[in-house]
């Protein structure tokens, strides 16, 4: 996964100056998913806590809609939660229930300390700044998986669904908009000259910030922790 795709100028930017992205998008839980040699435990194990994890997060892009200041950003937050709760969330229900998780084990489901650190940085990140800093910190898991969506595409085995799922075109053009989205968010707030002024600087915090938190998540997944 050497190059980005096309998710934008702001997110190349920030995916070049995370220091754990690639430790982010090539863990060894990915690399699981892409041969098939991922213990179907371990992903059933992550599957719960995503599922927990999407719920968050999509109250963190409902949270964006409030944080909005154009018709533009409302519209595409909207979007978002919709894609998130409407397709996303009903593929890990269906893959879990094939599995023998019912919906309802799935919302009974405990957070993993991994997972309560992800979230509630992404929900303060939200909650304390603005729609930037909330954008900083939820890119590299939108972005994240759909690099990750591409580079697996194809691949087949036990994993398929998942992995075709984020590498098909409805999330690519997902990740697409998103990433114009943020790009059109910092020229309308900052202007121009955008990467060269201290708040750029602290949107890369967030960023790689969150980038970390991903790490541990798979991490978490790897360890069933």
């Amino acid at each position: 996964m050497s190059t980005a795709l096309n998710y934008g100028q702001a997110f190349a930017l920030w995916r070049g100056a995370a220091p754990d992205w690639s430790a982010y998008t090539e863990h060894a839980f990915v690399e699981g998913l892409k041969d098939g040699s991922l213990p179907r435990e371990n992903f059933l194990h992550y599957l719960r806590q995503d599922y927990v994890f999407l719920i968050h997060f999509s109250r963190a892009w409902a949270l964006a809609a409030a944080k909005s200041e154009t018709l533009a950003e409302m519209q595409a937050a909207a979007a978002t939660v919709h894609a998130l709760t409407h397709h996303e969330m009903p593929l890990h229900v269906k893959i879990c229930a094939n599995a023998g998780i019912n919906a309802e084990e799935l919302e009974t489901t405990i957070e993993s300390t991994a997972n309560l650190a992800y979230t509630r940085y992404v929900l303060e990140a939200g909650y304390s700044g603005d729609f930037l800093d909330l954008m900083a910190a939820l890119a590299p898991c939108v972005m994240g998986y759909g690099e990750i969506g591409a580079e697996l595409s194809g691949s087949g085995g036990p994993y398929n669904d998942w992995i075709e799922t984020y590498g098909g075109d409805e999330y690519q053009e997902l990740c697409e908009s998103v990433g114009a989205l943020i790009d059109q968010a910092i020229l309308h707030r900052l202007g121009t000259d955008w990467t060269k002024g201290p708040r750029f600087n602290q949107l890369n915090k967030r960023f790689a910030t969150a980038t970390r938190l991903e790490v541990d998540f798979w991490q978490m997944g790897l360890d069933r922790s």
